[in-house]
């Protein structure tokens, strides 16, 4: 008989403090490699009432005008009226920039370290995971979370619920048998909206337009616990609710708790930093491990030191779902996989301005054509 058990995943929209200072952090990254591909970018935005601050160390031959770039980040979440608490018009922008420390560069630019190949720009060790439980091999609660938070904002953007401010967040606990989601025990919601709607009708907005469309039919049969807007009022929110910083959303960022997590965030790194470029690296390679079914669910554990090329450990757990034998699938890895920063960062064409895009909803398991960490094909 199979053991039955649950687990709970979070998400939280594009308008949730912490990721509106993701994506500006992450927008300052794109406008930075629009320009230069070898800028090197640690940015970091904290957001709070009327106020975006931005600070870190930025090194790059381009120029960027910070101050509209944070602006347009905002704008494109939503916050466009005072009555959300938050305008992208009227907020303050405060920048403090400095550049990258030379002592930290020559270790992450090839040929003037100690090493003559580039080095990982910290230490730290990084997690890729990948399982058969969804289409993109995501764990299931972390991605019907994530596609929870999606349809928040679609049905906002495209006025289908047009009371629906920017905050948000969805939690969904699943029931299990085995390593197989049967149902949903209990689906949290919580969605930021107009002041003049009552209670009654936010409850039937989101089961309607958001829950139903999202979870399979079988997930709420038997009927879930709903807890949605469960104070009963979120009117203020986004910064004026609550103060936002860069990289404080961790878990939501990649597999919701059911697989560890390194010591770093990932939003206004460019890829020369390894808690970013190898976090991608492990997800690609767990994702084909999977994919090329020599594994039900795939654990890739990675770790580097400051200005050396090659990881100093690598670890793979299958987790005794392996379809063959784990030295075999390790040696598959070893000749498919470059795992040195230089390699990575070639191999994935990191140095593109992508990274808007990963800042909500899940650096992993999307269907993104510019996300080439969620491509199968080296295996």
């Amino acid at each position: 008989m199979s053991a039955k058990r649950i687990f709970t995943s979070e998400s939280v929209t594009e308008g949730h403090p912490d990721k509106v200072s993701d994506r500006i952090s992450d927008s300052i990254l794109d406008a930075l490699l629009s320009g230069d591909k070898n800028s090197r970018v640690a940015c970091e935005t904290l957001t709070n009432t009327d106020l975006a601050v931005v600070a870190g160390e930025i090194t790059s031959k381009t120029n960027v005008d910070y101050e509209e770039v944070v602006r347009k980040a905002i704008k494109e979440i939503g916050y466009t009226g005072p009555e959300m608490g938050y305008d992208y018009q009227t907020c303050d922008v405060k920048v403090h920039l400095d550049q990258q420390s030379p002592d930290i560069s020559q270790g992450v630019t090839q040929g003037e370290g100690l090493h003559r190949d580039q080095g990982a720009g910290d230490q730290g060790m990084m997690f890729g995971f990948a399982c058969n439980e969804t289409p993109t091999l995501m764990p299931a609660p972390i991605y019907y979370a994530h596609r929870l938070t999606e349809r928040l904002t679609d049905v906002r953007k495209k006025g289908i619920v047009d009371y629906f401010y920017p905050d948000g967040k969805s939690q969904v606990t699943l029931a299990y048998e085995g390593n197989k989601p049967t149902h949903a025990d209990a689906i949290v919601i919580a969605q930021q909206h107009a002041d003049d709607v009552e209670h009654e009708k936010i409850v039937e907005d989101v089961i309607e337009h958001v829950i139903e469309p999202v979870l399979p039919s079988e997930f709420l049969d038997p009927k879930p616990e709903f807890h949605i807007n469960a104070t009963g009022r979120f009117v203020i929110g986004g910064p004026h609710g609550d103060c936002g910083l860069t990289g404080r959303k961790i878990i939501v960022d990649t597999y919701g708790g059911y697989a560890p997590h390194g010591g770093g965030a990932f939003s206004g790194k460019d890829p020369s930093k390894v808690d970013r470029s190898a976090a991608y690296a492990g997800r690609w390679v767990a994702k084909n491990v999977v994919a090329a079914g020599l594994a039900e669910r795939c654990q890739v554990a990675l770790a580097y030191s400051i200005g050396v090329p090659n990881p100093v450990w690598i670890d793979v757990n299958t987790f005794g779902t392996e379809t063959e034998g784990i030295d075999s699938i390790k040696s598959k890895i070893d000749k498919n996989f470059d795992l040195r920063p230089r390699g990575i960062i070639e191999d994935m064409e990191l140095l593109r301005p992508i990274y808007t895009e990963t800042s909500a909803y899940g650096h992993f398991g999307r269907e993104n054509p510019d996300f080439s960490w969620e491509k199968t094909d080296n295996l």
